[in-house]
Parts: structure tokens; C-alpha cells; sequence
């Protein structure tokens, strides 16, 4: 016996089998259960999303011998012949190939014919929006007042492509894309099924690659069986699909973390050797990023059985959700640009050495040449000046300069220098919390875990804080055990924080910056909509201020 893909031969029968399309399911069951059945549906989704699937079984239930059921038998002489693409009462027609009014005139007009061996003559027309204007005319009639032994399934990739005289005539269904893990799942079922070995991280490479196509997948797992020499490696299908080795993008990651320009280099050279795809490097980049961002803010979103998910978490707390976002945009434009670099090579390193250039922190200031109207995240965090006990401020404290001039200007009057750590009684903390957090040596989950606190009471050596249920995250255990460490080394000793969860009622580090940001913002639209010039092109040339456009001084 020949051969039979895992497309084919995997196609689901019943509506049971349907992966991902509950929603259409759930709608075609009801109406056959209860029947309420219309005479002519339109589906509409990409490529390999279950279209023609759902008309075949839809064509089954309807003419099932065991009567009009969502559960076709699959035994009966009706239902083996729709799955065998031989029975007489269903009639598929590809519009790609039969497009003029000739041909629509002929199966209208055998139409009007009862069915010969079926409850209903089902006819499928499979990208119906490749008919033209003449034969979409032509079928409206039927369309829309047709036999009663007849019944219309209409299929597309392009609704928007069909006239809306057509549209209005059918029940619409919108398959959507199916999401990676389903993908993943069904192959998973599949190999089990079939005995062949696989590893799970290259079904997930497989289930990425199909983009939302189950049809592509199972394309896909054929191919990769065949590159595999009969089973489902990782190495191999990522080898066969030309992605790239998650450990490469782990130690960019890794280096970017501790500012170390050398190992990203080191790490792009060994990239370029081994003649791997660049573009594909910053897309895997940009997921893994993604992945990152997930493990800051919601973990629990990280499956279980995710192999990386350990390291994921380690970079979490490497990087502060700021650098991620920050990251994860330079990736994106990076690989947009990549096109106009003198070579793959050079761009790519040039955007590593972009999130250097910007990253926060010790190894990575902002260049000094950088506008200021508009600072970008890795400005907005650079390191805060250390500051003495709270006094009568006469003026804010100016911002530190980069640590990457050649020689530092001396401290400013109104600033002492840093004096050695000492009790809190020494130093006179008076329970400003928000400013005693500016001072903390701390960053990622620690750092929005200090932000996001309020100072209910404190003693000597023990801070009572309190955290809002929104942030309920934030309160894991290792973020805490680093935060009293950045606490600790500023107080010269070991200090208790008590952290807890409950309503919030004052304002946070977090909620005053939000609102002093929120304030520079009024100031500048203020100061725009006051400017002479702006009011005269809104007077005389009917301008419109875009409000979301304009960004405060800093």
C-alpha cells in the first residue's frame, strides 16, 4: 500500500477531532442538534486552518444514514464515500480554476435536481472568491432562496473579496490561527499514534515554523521524519528549518546582562562561522525576549515543562522590565534594518552593540551626545546620585552624568559626598520611603518590588511594608531576599522587612513617579498649546494637536 502523508491521513473526521475551531464547532453542533440549519454557511481563515475539514464533516452530518446528527457514524455507505472524496451528492468546485458564469449557470441548474443517494446535495465551492462579478450575479437567486435538498458551503481565504450581496446570504464563520501549543499538542497525539520517537522542543520549533497552519505542521513533522531518518530530534529539525540554537541566544543574553562587550562579540563571531541566519537570530531573539518579559511579570504563563523556563527565570531577575522592553524593540528594529547594512554580520552586531550602547548601568550609559528632549527607557534609569538624611530641599538634585566621561566633575554644593554606611537611627531616616529606595544598589524584580511597597511602619532594624493585590507577584520570596540585601548594605546591618499584601494607602515610589510623570506631561501639552506659533496653525490652518506626540523635557 502507497504511502499516505500525515496531512491526509490525519485529517480529522468528526467535529470531535476539530483542534482549535471550538467556536465553529460549538456553533455547527448546535444548529444540527436542534435543527436549525441554514442553507448556505461561508467559512472563511488561512491556509490549513480546517476550512474544507469542517465542510466534509458538516457534508457528513447531514447526510449521515443514522439521520441529521453532529456525531456522524463514519460507517455508513454515505459517510465512507464523503471521506474517500467519492460520494455523488457532494460537490466540491475549486473557483481558482472554474471562475466564469458558464460554469456557475451549470451547477445551478443541476441543482434544482433532487439528490441521488444523500438527504442533501451539499455543493463545496472552495475559494469562492475567485469567482468573477457575472457568476457571483448569477448564483444570487439560488443563493439565497435555493431547493430545499440543497445546501451551499462556501470557503475563502479573502472574504474581502466577496461581494456583500453574497456575504448577506450566508451564516459566516471565521476560523482562526491555530496558537503554537495546540499545534504542538496535535503533533505530539499524532507521533504517539504512529510510534514514532520525538523530542518535545522540536515539536515546539515545528509548531512555531506552521504559523497558525495545522495542515503546515503536519507538512512539516513528514519532512522532518524524513530529514530525521524516522524520528523527531531537536538538533535535526532545527537544522532542517535553519533556526538557531537557543544556547547562542542565552549567552547573548548572559552577556548583555553583565555588560560584557567582548563575550557578545565573541559569541556573534562563533554565530557567523558556524553560517547561520541573522535574521532568523533577531526574530529567536525577539521570542525569546517575549519569554523573558513573561517570566517578570506573569511566570505562571511559562509551561511547566518548558526546558528553558530555569534559565528563563534567571534572566528575569537578571534584567529589569525596562531593559527587556528596551531589548526586545531594538531587536525588532534591527532586524527591520537589517536589509540596509553593508553585510548580515555587521548589522546584526551593530544592533548587540545598540542595547550595549543603551543599556543602564555601569557598563552601558546613554552616549553624551544624546538628545534630551527625548530620552528613550535605558535614560530614564540611570543610577541616581547618592543623597544625605532628608532636610529642607531648596532645589531637586541634579542627575548624575555618565560614568563613561573621562574625568568627573567635583559633587555639586548642595550634595555631600557619600558618607559610610550607618543604623538607621544614624542616619536619620524619618520614614521617606520613596527616597530611600532612589538610594538602593538594586534592579529588576527587586527594584519594582521596593517601587511598588508603602512604608507602614518601621523601627530600628524592621521595616513593616505593604504590597496592592495587583502586585501580589512581586512578593516571591527571592526578590524579597534581595531587596533586604540592597537594604542591609545601605543600613550597615541586618535589617527585617516584613512584606505583605493589602490595600494601599498612601502612594508608592511607583505611583509617585507615575504621577510626576503625569504632570510633566500636562506642563508640556500646556506649553504647546500656549506656544504663539502652534495657536496660529490651529486658528488659521485648522491644525490639530496630537497630544500623544508630545514628550516633556526631561
Amino acid at each position: 500500500m502507497s504511502y499516505q502523508v500525515l496531512a491526509r491521513k490525519w485529517r480529522p473526521k468528526t467535529f470531535a477531532e476539530v483542534v482549535g475551531q471550538g467556536h465553529v464547532v460549538q456553533a455547527l453542533s448546535n444548529a444540527l442538534e436542534h435543527g436549525r440549519l441554514h442553507h448556505a454557511y461561508l467559512l472563511t481563515g488561512t491556509r490549513g486552518v480546517g476550512k474544507t475539514t469542517l465542510a466534509r464533516i458538516l457534508a457528513k452530518s447531514l447526510n449521515c444514514e443514522t439521520g441529521v446528527t453532529a456525531t456522524p457514524c463514519g460507517e455508513c455507505t454515505a459517510c465512507r464515500e464523503i471521506d474517500a472524496g467519492r460520494f455523488v451528492d457532494l460537490l466540491e468546485l475549486d473557483a481558482a480554476s472554474n471562475t466564469g458564469v458558464d460554469n456557475m449557470r451549470e451547477i445551478l441548474d443541476n441543482a434544482q435536481y433532487a439528490p441521488t443517494a444523500g438527504r442533501y446535495k451539499v455543493y463545496l465551492i472552495d475559494e469562492v472568491h475567485m469567482l468573477s462579478k457575472s457568476a457571483f450575479n448569477s448564483m444570487l437567486k439560488t443563493l439565497e432562496e435555493p431547493p430545499a435538498h440543497v445546501k451551499f458551503i462556501l470557503a475563502t481565504t479573502d472574504p474581502q473579496k466577496v461581494p456583500i450581496t453574497v456575504l448577506s446570504r450566508c451564516l459566516q464563520f471565521n476560523l482562526k490561527h491555530l496558537p503554537p501549543v495546540e499545534i504542538a499538542g496535535q503533533l505530539k497525539n499524532v507521533l504517539e499514534r504512529e510510534g514514532i520517537p520525538f523530542e518535545v522542543p522540536a515539536l515546539n520549533l515545528v509548531a512555531r515554523a506552521a504559523q497558525g497552519s495545522m495542515r503546515d505542521a503536519l507538512s512539516l513533522l513528514d519532512q522532518a521524519i524524513a530529514y530525521g531518518g524516522g524520528k523527531v530530534e531537536e538538533a535535526q529539525v532545527r537544522g532542517m528549518l535553519g533556526s538557531i540554537d537557543q544556547g547562542y541566544l542565552f549567552a547573548l543574553l548572559e552577556a548583555l546582562s553583565r555588560k560584557d562587550g567582548p563575550a557578545l562579540l565573541a559569541t556573534a563571531e562563533e554565530m557567523e562561522g558556524r553560517g547561520l541566519a541573522f535574521d532568523a537570530a533577531l526574530q529567536e531573539l525577539g521570542v525569546l525576549l517575549h519569554q523573558v518579559a513573561l517570566a517578570q511579570t506573569v511566570p505562571q504563563a511559562l509551561p511547566d515543562d518548558l526546558p528553558e523556563r530555569a534559565r528563563l527565570l534567571e534572566l528575569a531577575q537578571a534584567f529589569g522590565a525596562e531593559d527587556v522592553q528596551l531589548y526586545y524593540q531594538i531587536a525588532l528594529h534591527g532586524r527591520r534594518d537589517l536589509p540596509l547594512a553593508p553585510d548580515e554580520y555587521a548589522g546584526f552586531t551593530m544592533t548587540l552593540l545598540r542595547m550595549l550602547a543603551f543599556a543602564p548601568g555601569e557598563g552601558g550609559a546613554m552616549p553624551l551626545s544624546a538628545p534630551r528632549a527625548n530620552p528613550g527607557p535605558a535614560a530614564e534609569r540611570r543610577p541616581m546620585p547618592p543623597r544625605p538624611a532628608p532636610v529642607a530641599e531648596s532645589s531637586p538634585a541634579p542627575v548624575a552624568e555618565p560614568r563613561s566621561q573621562a574625568a568627573e566633575p567635583p559633587p555639586p554644593p548642595c550634595q555631600e559626598a557619600p558618607r559610610p554606611a550607618a543604623p538607621a537611627s544614624a542616619m536619620g531616616f524619618d520614614g521617606d520611603w520613596p527616597a530611600l529606595v532612589e538610594r538602593l544598589k538594586i534592579g529588576g524584580m527587586a527594584k519594582m518590588l521596593a517601587q511598588h511597597c508603602e512604608l507602614r511602619s518601621y523601627e530600628n532594624d524592621a521595616f513593616d511594608l505593604c504590597v496592592p493585590e495587583e502586585h501580589r507577584h512581586l512578593t516571591d520570596p527571592s526578590f524579597q531576599a534581595k531587596l533586604k540585601a540592597s537594604v542591609d548594605d545601605l543600613f550597615g546591618r541586618s535589617m527585617r522587612l516584613n512584606v505583605s499584601v493589602g490595600a494601599i494607602t498612601g502612594m508608592t515610589p511607583a505611583a509617585i513617579q507615575g504621577e510626576e510623570r503625569r504632570k510633566k506631561q500636562e506642563e508640556a501639552i500646556a506649553a504647546i498649546e500656549q506656544d504663539p506659533f502652534v495657536r496660529e496653525l490651529v486658528e488659521t490652518m485648522d491644525a490639530r494637536i496630537i497630544e500623544s506626540t508630545i514628550k516633556p523635557v526631561q
